[in-house]
């Protein structure tokens, strides 16, 4: 297991782990699917078996975290529980039952030269992965990376380093039991903030796609300094829109369950917006359903008048992440006013809708241009397991390469095949 380093040089520590994972990349890339597989449940069959250590390495944590003030939801992150590390590996195998991405042929033609096409998945290459409190996620984005054949160079937060070197000893492991390079999957280990900056540099060109997942001065700062390509949300500003055509047993179980069932994921809804021609119906049992859930609801003064209970609202909560039992309330004039309200505040990471109009639905999902959009479920839903992906590193709200749940196929390029007879191009 790696330890943390002492007066290591921060710099050497960090390109001595780029060139480990670049090496270790080419051979990665030509192990075939079922070698993947096993050494993943390899992983997986790992992390059950060391339950018991990955626990007590995760109560340093969490001991740790409550010393150091962490708020609720960043414990509630930390927090590893026997059902939760049985969910990591449980993720891991479904990660290697996947279809294996690399050489898919994703489109194939001929031309009248007589020459034949394909577009083929290769491997991203050595991807950087910087996250926060969330021990899960290495082994979520260790797994996903060598099912996609890259490289990975994992760079978790100071206060999960125990958790995440307990389960990353079970990922190294599992490389080992499949005879797959160990160096595929590296754990930075060092608290040095140094070692970000080294990532954000490049590691002297051995790092190709760095990947943030965590909150908004972390994301902002490796946005802002990377010197390479960044797949990354800033914020999780979630938006959920109670239509005049919702259901209103729907209506409240979708938003209590969106806000509730954790506070302190991404995907958890922080705007309700309820269309104002149902105000008098659904608007107090929507707000009581939350408010029983142990929701602190902060609202326009309109709604307050309606469901005095609520705390004002103010211009800042429109565009927060509370990332806890927090929600703001607003009435809006229908689905043109919820979507103006929505692309003026969004961070184009994930929004819902509750309706039986499907004319309201088609707009909604036409003219909001955000990554996720669901329609009658809870946001909750915007994760890449749930889509099937098996995990997901993050959730990229960018426009270029990977958008949504970034999972394997989303770890991948592509490159062409063209295969001839003996063409030559006409001069």
């Amino acid at each position: 297991m790696l330890t943390k380093t002492g007066n290591t040089d921060t710099a050497t520590l960090m390109a001595e782990i780029g060139r480990k994972a670049r090496a270790a990349l080419r051979p990665l890339g030509l192990v075939p699917a079922e070698k993947k597989s096993a050494a993943l449940i390899a992983m997986a069959d790992a992390i059950e078996r060391d339950t018991q250590a990955i626990l007590d390495a995760n109560a340093i944590d969490m001991a740790n975290g409550e010393e150091a003030g962490l708020t609720s939801a960043m414990l509630d992150r930390l927090k590893l529980t026997p059902a939760r590390i049985k969910g990591v590996a449980d993720g891991v195998r479904a990660i290697a039952a996947l279809p294996d991405p690399v050489g898919e042929v994703t489109a194939a033609w001929d031309r009248p030269n007589g020459l034949h096409i394909e577009r083929v998945r290769t491997p991203l290459g050595v991807i950087g992965v910087i996250y926060e409190s969330r021990p899960n996620v290495t082994a979520d984005a260790g797994a996903l990376c060598v099912k996609a054949g890259n490289a990975v160079i994992l760079r978790g937060g100071s206060d999960s380093l125990n958790s995440s070197l307990a389960i990353h000893a079970c990922m190294v492991e599992g490389l080992r039991a499949g005879g797959l390079p160990e160096d595929a999957i590296q754990l930075v280990p060092t608290t040095d903030r140094a070692a970000v900056g080294e990532m954000l540099k490049g590691l002297g060109g051995n790092l190709d796609v760095i990947i943030p997942r965590g909150g908004k001065s972390l994301v902002e700062r490796v946005q802002t300094e990377a010197r390479v390509p960044v797949f990354a949300h800033l914020e999780g500003i979630v938006h959920l829109y109670v239509d005049k055509s919702a259901d209103l047993d729907m209506a409240v179980n979708i938003a209590v369950n969106a806000k509730m069932r954790r506070t302190g994921i991404c995907g958890a809804t922080e705007t309700l917006l309820v269309d104002r021609a149902i105000a008098p119906t659904h608007l107090a049992p929507l707000l009581d359903g939350l408010a029983k859930a142990g929701c602190e609801v902060r609202a326009s003064d309109e709604v307050r008048k309606a469901w005095p209970a609520a705390k004002a609202a103010n211009d800042a909560d429109w565009s927060t992440e509370y990332l806890d039992a927090i929600i703001s309330v607003k009435l809006v004039d229908g689905v043109s006013d919820a979507i103006d309200h929505i692309e003026t505040h969004s961070s184009h990471h994930t929004e819902g809708v509750v309706a039986e109009d499907p004319a309201v639905v088609e707009r909604f999902f036409n003219e909001i241009d955000s990554a996720i959009l669901l329609h009658n479920a809870s946001t909750q839903f915007a994760d890449g397991g749930e889509f099937g992906m098996g995990a997901e590193i993050g959730i990229a709200t960018g426009r270029m390469h990977a958008r949504g749940p970034v999972g394997v196929e989303q770890l991948t390029s592509f490159k062409y095949r063209v295969r001839g007879n003996g063409q030559v191009r006409p001069g």
